[in-house]
């Protein structure tokens, strides 16, 4: 990697933070002098400084707006400098040599930088100094992996306390785009030393966890690289993304619970387009009904008024479990099967695995969870919703986390992606 220039974005709105971020480009610089600090000034109003590489108006015209930009309220400004900002940030990513992208803000300034962050690639360095930091984050950064770190003090104006956190956060996003783009150095050919790494995921939830491992370790032990994603909502949009990305293989789609936080109206939905993406790209998968017995919320007096007569299961101090009825888990097999049977390009590449003595840990005999009625609405609606289409539906006489299944159901991936 050796004379390879490392190139890090600056965003932010320069004409209320110029100063911040001319101290913050001295301390990326501090840390290497050879780095390429691209100043993008993503403000209401043009600021002139000879360190700013790409002017507002620049910016302003990247985002096709015709209107007067003084004349709009401030939520417009705000969703017209996205606009723009990922219009210029898009450029230099396409021009490659892109290793970071760093903010400093408000709320309206991390509303700006984390838009224009939230769509690059997963793993390019991405962090946003912030005055929201300690707060819920989820709507800034979404599935994205963007790093926030929390101002202490607003950013207005020099002090000592911000000064050490802006210079922490330059050593950071150097340090971050250095080891990225060691990461990704070509072969004369330009093709990336991993490229022909096979990956899959594996969907998971505490009550899947036993499945999960055995089924993992057995694809790596066959050479696949795993990756598993927590099924809480920003896990199941991750792996959507990263399909939607081509860097999946395969998918082992244990755990589908957030589709019925998503009905039910939980806290882990992953959206309408969960179970979705490896259908509509024929990457092979294999999809199961883990968890679909629980419906998440978060302590136990936050569960809505309606559910407290309902089956409850405090999983930890922080998450309360509602068992789902058997008009749910029919509503739940209907819209499984729907998905994927409107949107497989490739059918013979999806199964459907029913475990059918248990769909998760607590949902096996003897367990709080164990409802037969429900599982059987369940699997017929999937078997009824699947009937006469090409995508193979497996009834295995085990419950989810039977070592068996899972081996069964790593193998036939295997035979899926080969």
């Amino acid at each position: 990697m050796s004379g390879q220039t490392l190139n890090i974005i600056a965003v932010g709105t320069l004409d209320t933070k110029l100063e911040e971020y001319l101290y913050l480009r001295s301390q990326i610089l501090e840390v290497n002098p050879s780095i390429n600090v691209i100043l993008i000034d993503a403000g209401r109003s043009e600021t002139y400084h000879e360190a700013i590489t790409i002017s507002q108006p620049e910016v302003f015209r990247h985002s096709g707006d015709s209107r007067s930009l003084q004349s709009l309220p401030r939520g417009e400004v705000i969703k017209t400098m996205i606009k723009g900002a990922k219009g210029v940030i898009r450029g230099f990513l396409d021009q490659g040599g892109l290793h970071g992208v760093v903010a400093l803000g408000g709320s309206g300034g991390t509303s700006i930088a984390a838009a224009a962050m939230r769509w690059l690639p997963l793993t390019l360095p991405k962090l946003i100094v912030s005055t929201v930091a300690s707060g819920d984050t989820s709507s800034y950064i979404a599935e994205s992996d963007i790093t926030m770190m929390y101002s202490v003090v607003d950013i207005a104006g020099m002090n000592d306390v911000l000064r050490d956190v802006v210079g922490n956060a330059a050593a950071a996003i150097a340090g971050m785009a250095q080891r990225y783009a060691s990461r990704h150095v070509t072969d004369p050919a330009g093709t990336r030393s991993d490229a022909k790494k096979r990956c899959v995921a594996i969907t998971m939830f505490g009550v899947t966890t036993p499945a999960v491992t055995v089924a993992r370790r057995r694809l790596e032990a066959m050479g696949f690289e795993v990756y598993v994603f927590h099924a809480t909502g920003a896990g199941g949009r991750a792996m959507e993304r990263l399909l939607h990305e081509g860097r999946l293989h395969g998918v082992v789609d244990l755990t589908t619970t957030e589709l019925a936080d998503e009905l039910v109206g939980g806290v882990f939905s992953a959206g309408e387009d969960r179970l979705t993406t490896a259908a509509k790209n024929g990457v092979p998968q294999i999809v199961s009904v883990g968890a679909l017995d629980i419906v998440n919320f978060g302590p136990k007096d936050t569960v809505p008024e309606k559910f407290q007569c309902r089956n409850l299961f405090e999983h930890n101090p922080s998450v309360t479990l509602v068992r789902t009825s058997p008009e749910e888990c029919k509503e739940l097999g209907r819209r499984l099967a729907n998905r994927l049977r409107s949107n497989c390009t490739s059918p013979n590449r999806t199964e459907v695995w029913l475990p059918l003595k248990g769909i998760s840990a607590v949902a096996i005999e003897g367990q709080a969870y164990y409802d037969r009625t429900a599982d059987d609405a369940l699997f017929s609606a999937i078997r009824q919703g699947l009937d006469g289409s090409s995508i193979a539906v497996k009834e295995i006489d085990t419950d989810i986390n039977d070592p068996a299944f899972a081996e069964s159901v790593a193998h036939r991936l295997a035979e899926l992606i080969e």
